[in-house]
């Protein structure tokens, strides 16, 4: 995006963020809202709220800015936990830094993150997001914001294919799909056995306009294994797609919608069980 095209859709904060890392001070940048900018279209089965390009704005990507990224040292963690990495962890995300740069670099050379962002910081923010969240406790639900990060990077890798096709971001968006599978599957098993608690607080997305909850979190645990998860080794596919069929079974034993279980979430997960019976059923058939 250029400068003067941002102007009409982005602002800096007027007052300054410090990082609990460098103590750089810095700027927010977000996305204004009305004026339509933002036109709603369809809703993915990955419950990616896709928009549709404004005459007058153009094509807008409200994700790219949901992290908020240090400039300098690289610091990186979505606006409600920025101020809280555990203390005794700063100094090995200071030692990181250049770990952290390298890193996004691999990706995409020449980034800047005191400027307005593109699609390609924001893909790098949620990488970023993810190395750093190794150093949040339990309580700030890690393992789940990673996973997050994953899913949402890989959307945005997506989009930039469609920009960029010669480029390979689609295959880097299956990488980033394949880590979000893991993720979000680790992330039950934690939330489950207590070892990381997911609390009333957590903003489960996945997306910006809507948060599906705890019951989104099930849903896209099922959904990625089914797409994204291994299938080289029969066994273990099959194996991959029961355990997925039993947390997405969870959503509609009662069968009915309600406020944390809307009907957009029960329809989704019914068909995506139906898809992995069929396909357990081909499996057990071939072995």
């Amino acid at each position: 995006m250029t400068d003067e095209g941002a102007k009409r859709t982005t602002y800096f904060s007027k007052s300054p963020l410090s990082c609990p890392v460098c103590e750089t001070s810095f700027y927010r940048e977000d996305l204004l809202s009305g004026g339509g900018r933002l036109i709603a279209g369809e809703l993915t089965d990955e419950l990616h709220r896709t928009y549709e390009p404004s005459k007058r704005f153009g094509e807008l990507y409200p994700l790219i800015y949901a992290v908020l990224v240090c400039p300098s040292c690289l610091f990186a963690a979505y606006p409600q936990d920025f101020e809280e990495p555990k203390p005794e962890s700063i100094p090995k995300l200071k030692s990181e830094t250049d770990e952290r740069a390298e890193k996004v670099s691999l990706m995409f050379p020449e980034l800047d993150f005191a400027e307005y962002r593109s699609l390609k910081e924001g893909v790098a923010s949620y990488l970023l997001a993810m190395m750093c969240y190794e150093h949040f406790d339990r309580h700030h639900a890690p393992t789940f914001k990673q996973g997050l990060s994953a899913l949402r990077a890989a959307w945005l890798l997506e989009a930039l294919h469609h920009k960029e096709s010669g480029e390979n971001y689609d295959y880097l968006s299956r990488l980033f799909y394949r880590k979000a599978c893991y993720l979000y599957s680790r992330s039950v098993e934690l939330a489950q056995n207590g070892r990381e608690p997911l609390e009333a607080n957590v903003n489960y997305g996945p997306d910006l306009d809507k948060n599906y909850g705890y019951e989104g979190l099930l849903y896209l645990s099922g959904l990625l294994e089914y797409k994204y998860g291994p299938r080289q080794d029969l066994n273990r596919r099959i194996h991959s797609l029961e355990r997925a069929k039993r947390t997405v079974s969870k959503l509609f034993g009662t069968g009915k919608a309600s406020r944390s279980k809307p009907s957009a979430i029960l329809d989704k997960a019914r068909e995506v069980y139906d898809e992995m019976n069929r396909e357990i059923k081909e499996l057990q058939e071939q072995g």
